[in-house]
Parts: structure tokens; sequence; C-alpha cells
């Protein structure tokens, strides 16, 4: 009963926290970047579960860290090329408990667990929730070489209450391990 009722409290837990974002990089380690000096956002590819709101927030949060670690936007010859591409997926965790009462047969004789020949109890919790990632890719604008990936994934029950604040949050713990040079 404890174990039934403490696995159950740990998925509503987890399920119902405000969501974190999981953060990896990797780059180039012999790139110079403080020659870089501006950048063009390139490429926004997003799967159709994302509206043009999310979007635009992507977008504007990725040009607002760009800036804030020293860059010029320059749209006719930049130094970097950023692209990003967002995914959101609906979900579903499923939890399952059992717990069994009664008699069990073993080679050695009966064992009686408490009571009669045996019942046997089982619960199954489904929580839907959704995973959503955002990878931001650096390119060097003229041999379009790959320099930097950063990637984001979060996954939470209902769109945050403030949407534009969570995008900035994880575009800006994303970015966060891009090693500029600025």
């Amino acid at each position: 009963m404890i174990k039934t009722f403490l696995g159950s409290m740990f998925a509503v837990v987890v399920v119902s926290c405000e969501p974190g974002v999981k953060v990896t990089s990797d780059y180039v380690r012999s790139t110079d970047f403080s020659s870089y000096r501006s950048f063009s956002l390139d490429n926004l590819v997003t799967t159709r579960n994302i509206n043009q709101l999310n979007e635009d927030r992507i977008s504007k949060s990725i040009r607002a860290e760009m800036i804030r670690k020293g860059y010029v936007e320059n749209n006719q010859d930049p130094d970097l090329l950023v692209n990003a591409v967002s995914v959101l997926k609906d979900k579903k965790y499923l939890s399952a408990n059992t717990t069994f009462y009664g008699s069990v047969y073993r080679p050695y004789g009966y064992w009686n667990g408490g009571g009669g020949m045996g019942s046997a109890n089982g619960t199954v919790r489904a929580y839907d929730y959704k995973d959503g990632s955002i990878v931001i890719d650096l390119f060097d604008a003229r041999t379009k070489r790959l320099l930097w990936e950063g990637t984001g994934t979060s996954q939470f029950e209902k769109q945050p209450k403030n949407p534009e604040k969570a995008v900035q949050n994880a575009v800006t713990k994303i970015m966060a391990g891009f090693p500029n040079g600025n």
C-alpha cells in the first residue's frame, strides 16, 4: 500500500513540476569564436504542433541572446548563420502498480502473505504531457561548416503561464553553452 502510494505520488510530482530544460551542447574546439562579429537568423524549422506565436518567440529569443553576447545582426553579409529546429510531441506516461496478497507455492512449501488463496490488485494511471525540444546550430556563413550546436529538451503537462518567458529562459540556457569570444 505504501509503495503504491509513493509510486503514484512520484509520478504526480514529476508530471506536475514546473518544466526544467535539460541542455547539451557541442562545438569545434579549435574554433576562434572571437573572429566572428555578426549573425543572421537563417532558418527556423518547426513541427506542425508549434504555432506562429511560439515560432516568433523562439526567433526573438535567439536574436536577443546573440545581441546580448555581443554580435550584430547582419542579414546581408553575416559571419555566422543561426539555424533552429523546434519539435513538440504529445506523449503519455503510464504508471502501473500491483499488489498480491495470499498463498504462493514455492519449491520448499507454501508461503502465506496474508489471506486465503490470494488476490491481486492493480492500478494503471496515464498522464498526458508534451515533450519539447529546441536545437540551435551556428554555422560559419562562408564555409557552411557547423561550429556549435546546443539542444534543450523539456517535458511539461500544459503550456506555461508565461510562454514568452519560458521560451526566453530555454534559449538562454541553451545558448549559455556557446563559447563566444566577444
